[in-house]
């Protein structure tokens, strides 16, 4: 990992933006480069700043830090996620996760570690809140045990595990399309490869898979 990290805190907390801030530039290897208080602004700031790691709230108003979190990814912007929230439900982390999150942090540590969760991040590894850490081990061991039972699943794309999971919330070929910026054939030609991969046969056999596995992928 080499040269300058730059950072964007998305919070609407002043107070707290301004601890993780002072925190964060205490490091002279990490620079916050943008600060938003919502999550429209937080995209926006993103996409003209493409800072390496961008640090989102998950509540925020407008738009809550997942929703900025999959928007990135659909647009496919280099930045790496590391979430903050006061939640440590296991359904919320997995959501975070799914989206291809780096990071998920508590923020009654927040201060203490971010500093070593961006760094973290930033080399492209995972950084979980301590108390957390079961979570990431569940998540990995539900993942390796599905492609051990589906070899085909290993040989997915990024861009296919995502359309499957939209299939498994019953989204036609348009709506994915829609929410992924690309047109309907191209969604099309992603199912048709998936079909291909997973040896999966006949008109309802890709959702009746993907609603079978939801929980996994």
């Amino acid at each position: 990992m080499d040269g300058e990290i730059s950072v964007l805190i998305a919070d609407d907390h002043p107070l707290l933006r301004r601890g993780l801030r002072q925190t964060i530039e205490s490091d002279p290897k990490l620079k916050v480069v943008a600060e938003a208080e919502d999550g429209e602004t937080a995209l926006v700031q993103v996409q003209e700043m493409k800072p390496r790691v961008a640090v989102l709230d998950v509540d925020m108003p407008k738009l809550d830090g997942l929703a900025v979190g999959r928007e990135l990814r659909a647009r496919r912007l280099p930045t790496e996620i590391l979430f903050l929230t006061i939640h440590n439900a296991e359904d919320l982390f997995q959501a975070a996760m799914e989206i291809g999150a780096k990071g998920y942090l508590l923020k009654d540590i927040a201060v203490t570690e971010i500093v070593k969760a961006l760094r973290a991040v930033a080399a492209g590894e995972y950084y979980v809140t301590p108390s957390l850490a079961g979570h990431l081990v569940h998540h990995e061991r539900r993942i390796a045990a599905l492609i051990e039972r589906q070899p085909g699943l290993g040989t997915l794309t990024p861009t296919e595990r995502r359309i499957l999971r939209m299939v498994a919330d019953g989204k036609s070929s348009k709506a994915i399309g829609d929410e992924l910026f690309v047109h309907y054939r191209t969604v099309e030609n992603h199912r048709t490869n998936i079909c291909q991969k997973l040896s999966l046969h006949g008109p309802n056999a890709l959702f009746r898979f993907a609603l079978q596995h939801k929980a996994d992928l």
